[in-house]
């Protein structure tokens, strides 16, 4: 019986460029059950990607992963994620030049899929699509395989466009949605891509991380 080869792993940009306004701190440094964000995002990519690379703008003030390569947006200014996105396919193209697709995932949302690229790997007729998570009926457009060929299009649409979404880069694409299922606690469920923007949201992160803790037990 033949078994079907695995995927090949996709190169990965962790999303870290934003300014953190709102939260007024990078948040990689962000320090969740005593470990960094940026800890706790690579340890779940690690088995997930071929190679990690880190989307920064500015100095984290914190102790790098080893290994870890930084990258700032290729096209300054801050233009929001969209601009970690190209950068994610233009660091890719270098980096994993076997690559078609690049993974991005933002600094802020520690509960991410473990199965993630599997299945959005699964996503159908993948060659060219872009292939983006969702949950609870909501498109998370920064969980995402990104075709690397479209980097040109991204930047022309990133110096032009004045919105800057990114669902509306999408929709410019073939693309494929996939949904994640909510996880069960016994506070209720909690959303995989639960992400934390506010000092409030990282007490709640705890909150949830304790019930994930509880429900191994």
């Amino acid at each position: 019986m033949n078994v079907p080869e695995a995927p090949p792993r996709p190169p990965a940009v962790i999303l870290a460029g934003g300014r953190s306004s709102r939260m007024g701190r990078p948040k990689v440094g962000l320090v969740l059950d005593g470990r960094t964000l940026l800890d706790r995002i690579v340890e779940r990519l690690a088995p997930q990607a071929d190679v990690i690379a880190l989307n920064l703008n500015a100095a984290p003030g914190i102790d790098l992963p080893p290994g870890l390569a930084v990258v700032a947006d290729t096209v300054p200014g801050y233009f929001g994620p969209l601009a970690g996105i190209l950068t994610a396919m233009r660091h890719a193209a270098q980096a994993a030049p076997h690559a078609a697709h690049v993974l991005t995932v933002p600094a802020d949302t520690p509960f991410f899929p473990d199965d993630l690229v599997a299945r959005l790997s699964a996503a159908p007729d993948l060659e060219g699509r872009i292939a983006v998570a969702c949950s609870d009926g909501e498109m998370h457009p920064l969980f995402a395989l990104w075709p690397i060929a479209i980097a040109d299009d991204l930047e022309a649409w990133i110096r032009t466009d004045t919105k800057l979404r990114a669902r509306a880069f999408i929709a410019r694409h073939p693309s494929s949605t996939v949904d994640f299922p909510m996880i069960d606690t016994k506070a209720g469920p909690l959303d995989p891509f639960f992400n934390i923007n506010t000092p409030d949201e990282l007490r709640e992160a705890e909150a949830w991380l304790q019930c994930l803790k509880d429900r191994k037990q």
